[in-house]
């Protein structure tokens, strides 16, 4: 005897009144008894254009199709609350699916989700790619960039594009940065009648007639010259743009040491010259934020363009001067003051911005500065240090050490 189907006698509950319904290519043959219920019964059933003909044969209420800006969905969706909705979704809602947009919106305890297989597990699945080995990444209306960070050799990797050109875009984006070598499957329409499958190599990717709806799996290879960005801090001056204006390596290390990025945090970096120690802070983890303000429009714009180079193009780069600039922005979770960064009035700013358990790291490289510091730090608190590197140099025939600037840094945190 077949066990009860759960959904049959009340689809959707009072309280559970949105459902979800994750759909694949192969339309309403992949869904169970439970998901069809759940279109059948709803009175307005919202989705893209695709999802509503693959269900068209079970909707009985209105089919809706989302509006245009897709920014309007969610609030179309809340006028109905209440009423017995259905929202069709490409596989998994929740992987970077429209569930994760609607979920801000709409308690968990008003929904009923069915989800069916990602793209990442049916890419998986025809590959033999351990999902939990897997790098996987959404570039649909997002910056290509965003993959730069995880461009490691023997990395392995799952990317949603935005349409037909994406595969040969991200193509030309791996052989400008030396990545060419690395083998490129195109996985199209996957579940469905019209699944194709193409491979090639980067540096001759010449793939055409790809369907708008694919996924690219990349096995990276790297040449001795390719852009690898290293997981740990400290990342190598010469990879930025920059006229000098930058916070060197070994101090950027022990900076963001310093600042110790936590889950979701945002930073302001003050005085960003290149940007570095912001890009490096969302290079941290996923869910971090930054602002870099920065004074010079050159500087500002070379920042953008760091960025962009790292992988991180959501670095929010604000052309301003300090204390001005600061006035409007979101409360910070850590704040950093290079020395283009300090002046009348940053620090007081700074202090009364940071929110209480926030870190204020501040380096100085000058007399004047370095004496605020010190009457900062004798006012407030935290930490003093004087950070000192030398480097190995010709001198004369031999080798010898040459000191850089010492560097002062003040770490304070607000309570």
């Amino acid at each position: 005897m077949s066990a009860p189907n759960p959904f049959a006698a009340e689809p959707a509950p009072t309280q559970r009144w949105l459902s979800i319904v994750g759909i694949g290519e192969d339309g309403v043959d992949g869904l169970g008894r439970g998901a069809r219920d759940l279109i059948e019964n709803a009175e307005i059933v919202f989705g893209g254009a695709r999802h509503l003909a693959f269900a068209a044969p079970l909707i009985r209420g209105v089919a809706k199709p989302w509006p245009s800006p897709f920014s309007l969905a969610p609030g179309e969706v809340m006028a109905l609350r209440g009423r017995s909705v259905c929202v069709l979704a490409s596989g998994d809602p929740f992987f970077y699916g429209v569930g994760t947009t609607l979920i801000d919106h709409v308690p968990p305890e008003e929904t009923w989700v069915i989800p069916a297989p990602s793209a990442f597990s049916l890419a998986a699945a025809r590959l033999g790619w351990p999902l939990p080995e897997t790098t996987c990444l959404s570039l649909h209306g997002r910056a290509l960039d965003r993959i730069r960070p995880h461009l490691h050799p023997g990395a392995r990797i799952l990317a949603l594009t935005s349409d037909a050109d994406g595969p040969a875009a991200l193509a030309s984006l791996l052989s400008d940065t030396g990545f060419g070598r690395s083998h490129l499957t195109v996985l199209e329409a996957l579940g469905g009648d019209r699944e194709r499958k193409h491979t090639a190599d980067a540096r001759s990717f010449n793939v055409t007639d790809i369907a708008a709806l694919n996924t690219v799996a990349v096995e990276v290879a790297a040449a001795p010259h390719a852009r690898i960005l290293a997981y740990a801090p400290g990342l190598d001056d010469d990879l930025f743009d920059h006229d000098g204006q930058i916070t060197k390596r070994e101090i950027r290390a022990i900076t963001l040491s310093s600042l110790r990025p936590q889950y979701g945090e945002l930073l302001w970096d003050v005085g960003a010259g290149s940007g570095s120690v912001g890009i490096e802070w969302l290079l941290a983890h996923a869910s971090l934020r930054a602002i870099a303000i920065e004074a010079d429009a050159a500087r500002a714009a070379r920042a953008v363009r760091n960025a962009a180079a790292f992988g991180v193009p959501h670095l929010d780069v604000m052309e301003g001067c300090v204390p001005q600039a600061l006035a409007d922005l979101l409360p910070p979770d850590a704040i950093f003051v290079g020395g283009g960064g300090s002046g009348d009035g940053v620090f007081e700013a700074c202090v009364a911005a940071l929110k209480p358990g926030g870190r204020l790291v501040a380096n100085s490289v000058t007399l004047e500065t370095e004496s605020e510091l010190i009457a900062r730090h004798a006012a407030l608190g935290g930490t003093l240090a004087r950070i000192s590197i030398s480097r190995a140099d010709a001198v004369g025939g031999k080798t010898g050490w040459r000191p850089a600037m010492p560097v002062t840094q003040w770490s304070w945190e607000k309570v």
